[in-house]
């Protein structure tokens, strides 16, 4: 079975529990879930490097998911958000989201992923364009971020 990972590049973590408004009738997550909790990682993240600005300019372009195994109501949920790739007007990063043991069940990867957003001109005139990250975001984030070296699970 997988673990999370850790690595030296900056990561965020959000711990929460599923709520109730976060499933289905038979109280399990909805998938759209995930990406609530992964923000909420990221924005630790971002609160971490001392970024406040990073939401508003900074779009997700793409994302994607898998998903393997199911989240219940009430149960302790661990996502880990790792800026994996800095470029010069977009950011690389992976996630992944734990359900904490829970009735019985063990701890397991419920869903992992990765996405990229891109530094965006805010007031859109020209129409959505990409900018340049600013040189202190990239210095407050570490420079360009190293590969995925696995440690041992926050």
């Amino acid at each position: 079975m997988p673990t999370p990972f850790r690595s030296r590049n900056p990561s965020g973590v959000h711990r929460t529990r599923v709520e109730w408004m976060d499933t289905d009738a038979g109280g399990i997550y909805h998938n759209s879930t995930v990406v609530r909790f992964v923000e909420a990682a990221e924005a630790s993240l971002m609160d971490e490097a001392g970024l406040p600005g990073y939401f508003p300019v900074a779009p997700r372009v793409h994302y994607e998911v898998d998903f393997e195994s199911p989240l219940f109501f009430g149960q302790g949920v661990c996502t880990v958000v790792e800026l994996a790739r800095i470029g010069t007007t977009s950011m690389t990063f992976t996630f992944e989201v734990w359900g904490e043991e829970f009735r019985g069940r063990p701890r397991r990867r419920a869903a992992h992923g990765r996405y990229v957003t891109v530094h965006s001109d805010r007031d859109h005139r020209a129409g959505a364009r990409s900018t340049p990250w600013p040189k202190e975001w990239i210095a407050a984030l570490g420079g360009p971020a190293r590969s995925r070296e696995a440690r041992p699970p926050p």
